[in-house]
């Protein structure tokens, strides 16, 4: 048993966004049916290399197996009528339903918010979009780099102010709407245990975006001046940044507070910074930032990265290394909290993949499964929906459908 058995979900989503969500959900236990369209699938599956090869010669995307292990996956074209019988048939038996298409895609297929809420009033319908449903951009397509622009989060990424916009690396706006949106689905399904009723649930990468500037927005509203960038600086608090240390190793080091700013003195061997004017509180060093950080880099580089980590762990104050991707995947923290698994592929044997971040007492939460391969479920899925085999077969000559085989004898 997991958190959300017995929750079936139907995954109409691509890329990143919508499949962070919908993965989430799964690693939670639900049942999760991800809608590739036809004939090409997601487009992730295109987003090569790199890729792993199977020992039958078949190749799958890295970023494909990424964001959607954990699913079971079907291959369907709404555009036939087919497709759209299949479709009710997994919407009469789901209580999710997951999109990321602009608004009028499914509207003209059928399947928007009105219709489908109408038909089955206990469905949640829960979409991801550019800058969300209402407003002046309602209509307009978004992708990470435009919200990462548009939110402010560009203006406030990179060394200092002046300088070319840096997009944050990972796709922060796919991934913070994509968890926003799996709150809110979960909000709504305990909603749904006491009224019985579905919910449009829905949010934006704009809006992921927006809510990850908490503290620049806060400056920004009391003071009337937008921050600019301050490389790994805090921009309320100092010092808590990134220094270089002997041997070329970056650290990072928390001792914002008063405590941590004065046992950072003396660890340091500075212990006159403590009580010096310019420093002495957060405020006064907040005033005298670029002064600290002179002092503080040439105290950092005189020792290297270990040895500082060392002393900063006994004393208590917060700090780690800056580790590549490598290093992180390979760190014991890492893997002591399963945060690198490996799950079965039905090709490609064993695929190590990221776990799941969200731990509960008694219950495993995680993926028991890989990706998977384009259609793969198809059958096995129709045949839970009631269709039989010759059902299956026509919706298949019809175009409806895709399976691996299916697939394979169309490309001979």
């Amino acid at each position: 048993m997991s958190l959300l058995t017995g929750i079936r979900v139907v995954d109409l989503t691509h890329v990143m966004a919508g499949p962070t969500c919908t993965q989430l959900l799964a690693d939670l236990g639900a049942e999760v049916i991800k809608v590739e369209r036809m004939p090409e699938g997601d487009d992730t599956r295109r987003s090569i290399p790199p890729t792993l090869k199977a020992p039958d010669g078949s190749e799958e995307s890295a970023a494909f197996l990424m964001m959607n292990r954990g699913k079971r996956g079907i291959a369907l074209d709404l555009k036939k009528p087919g497709g759209r019988l299949v479709m009710e048939r997994l919407l009469d038996r789901a209580d999710v339903l997951v999109e990321n298409y602009r608004k009028e895609t499914l509207e003209k297929l059928g399947f928007g918010w009105e219709t489908v809420h109408a038909r089955w009033p206990r469905l949640i319908y829960a979409a991801i979009s550019g800058f969300g449903r209402t407003g002046p951009y309602a209509e307009k397509g978004g992708f990470d780099l435009v919200a990462q622009a548009m939110s402010g989060i560009m203006s406030i990424t990179g060394r200092a102010p002046g300088e070319p916009p840096v997009k944050c690396g990972p796709p922060l706006t796919d991934i913070g709407a994509g968890m926003l949106l799996a709150v809110g689905i979960l909000a709504a399904l305990v909603e749904r245990a006491r009224t019985g009723r579905g919910r449009l649930v829905e949010t934006s990468l704009f809006e992921a975006g927006i809510v990850f500037t908490y503290w620049q927005s806060a400056i920004a509203l009391a003071t009337g001046i937008a921050p600019g960038p301050l490389g790994s600086a805090h921009p309320l608090s100092a010092p808590y940044e990134a220094f270089p240390t002997a041997d070329g190793r970056w650290i990072v080091v928390g001792g914002a507070n008063q405590a941590n700013w004065r046992r950072l003195c003396a660890i340091l061997e500075v212990p006159e910074l403590a009580d010096d004017p310019r420093f002495a509180t957060n405020a006064d060093r907040m005033r005298n930032l670029e002064e600290l950080r002179a002092l503080l880099y040439a105290r950092f580089r005189t020792r290297p990265a270990a040895e500082w980590l060392a002393r900063l762990d006994e004393a208590g104050v917060p700090a780690g290394p800056v580790n590549t991707i490598l290093e992180m995947l390979a760190d014991p923290q890492t893997l002591a909290r399963r945060m690198r698994i490996e799950v079965p592929h039905s090709t490609l044997g064993r695929v190590t993949t990221l776990g799941c971040p969200i731990k509960v007492e008694g219950l495993e939460t995680g993926p028991k499964k890989g990706a998977p391969r384009f259609g793969e479920d198809t059958e096995a899925v129709l045949s839970e929906c009631g269709f039989s085999s010759a059902e299956i077969a026509a919706l298949i000559a019809e175009g409806a459908v895709a399976t691996p085989k299916s697939r394979a004898e169309a490309a001979r």
